[in-house]
């Protein structure tokens, strides 16, 4: 029955309603399944034909994207170097020197 129907007057008008065997309730239900299938039938179809080929439009937006981010990645990596080289050198020495009552010799 749905199948002599063209995909879009299934959004449009009921093929169920008026059949002698359907309550309206039935005829309803039926219906929003119809609609339901034919929505599925258009993801499916769709998600195929994105899948087949690559959208250049996208691959092209992507790729400015990168390189971008590799822009970025180089100027962080510098601005940590520059604050890293910006503080003082710290006494290595005092600063791990053990301060415990140690009365061994030391060299």
């Amino acid at each position: 029955m749905s199948t002599a129907l063209s995909s879009s007057s299934i959004y449009e008008t009921n093929p169920y309603e008026g059949h002698p065997n359907l309550s309206e309730l039935e005829a309803e239900v039926l219906w929003q399944y119809a609609k339901l299938s034919q929505n599925i039938k258009e993801l499916i179809a769709e998600t195929r034909r994105v899948s087949e080929a690559p959208d250049e439009k996208l691959l092209k937006q992507l790729r400015a994207l990168e390189v971008k981010m590799g822009l970025v990645l180089t100027l962080f990596k510098a601005s940590v170097w520059a604050v890293i080289n910006e503080q003082p050198l710290a006494d290595t020495s005092s600063a791990y020197a053990d301060t415990t009552a140690d009365d061994t010799i030391t060299r």
